[in-house]
């Protein structure tokens, strides 16, 4: 799930939320939304290699 910050850039949250905070954890911030897609991909790969 990627979301724009006010900082103008984007940041890739956890799918579901953590059942200890209630949060989504922060899975990286990058300054494209090209950059936050291409590594949702990488990480969608190693959850499921």
């Amino acid at each position: 799930m990627i979301r724009k910050l006010a900082s103008g850039g984007y940041r890739l949250y956890s799918r579901k939320k953590d059942p200890k905070s209630g949060k989504r954890k922060n899975l990286g911030t990058f300054k494209t939304r090209a950059a936050a897609e291409k590594h949702e991909r990488a990480v969608q790969f190693f959850k499921r290699h």
